[in-house]
């Protein structure tokens, strides 16, 4: 058994036919909480389409229990230019009554696995921050981030705009590998 999966639980590649339940388990962070700094909540077709394009180039893991997914992660492009290629924003989701239970630490250390394996040296997360208590966000996001490694590079001040409030935005990094001389190449998921 690999630290991605227990009894009860499997990590697997997301696939095009699970947008419907990955966008039931987005659509409130969308819709409740400052989590996401969408305001509209995506269609079906629409999230079917980032999880396509998604794949072409980094990992989309989703964590099944009992049949049902429970949440998913994966990795997006950090910046567009070429020398950005071993850098990388990671984004996690979990349905709301998964918290706390395991399946957040089990997706991330799954996706870490799949981007060393494309060369992948940094990975990012950019974490909307609450900075006085509010009904939207709980800066949960920061504490989950903080305990699987990740380490504050950067602050934007009231840069997001949701429910009628400014929110911070965080910028978190954890190293992945070492920086070496010569980088070795980075390598589309697709082609892994």
């Amino acid at each position: 058994m690999s630290n991605c999966e227990n009894t009860t639980w499997k990590i697997r590649l997301a696939t095009v036919a699970d947008a419907k339940e990955l966008l039931e388990i987005y659509a409130p962070y969308v819709s409740n909480t400052a989590v996401s700094f969408e305001h509209e909540v995506p269609t079906v077709e629409e999230f079917a389409y980032r999880i396509e394009e998604t794949l072409k180039v980094y990992p989309y893991l989703v964590i099944e229990e009992d049949g049902e997914i429970r949440g998913y992660t994966y990795a997006s492009r950090f910046k567009a230019r070429a020398a950005y290629d071993w850098s990388v924003e990671t984004t996690i989701y979990l349905r709301q009554d998964c918290k706390r239970k395991g399946y957040g630490r089990a997706l991330y250390l799954a996706l870490e696995n799949y981007l060393k394996q494309q060369n992948v040296l940094n990975a990012n997360a950019c974490i909307a921050y609450a900075r006085e208590d509010n009904d939207h966000l709980d800066n949960s996001s920061l504490y989950f981030h903080e305990k699987m490694g990740y380490k504050m590079v950067g602050t934007f001040h009231n840069s997001g705009y949701k429910f009628s409030q400014w929110y911070d935005m965080f910028w978190m990094e954890k190293f992945l590998g070492e920086h070496k001389k010569e980088a070795t190449p980075f390598i589309p998921f697709s082609q892994l």
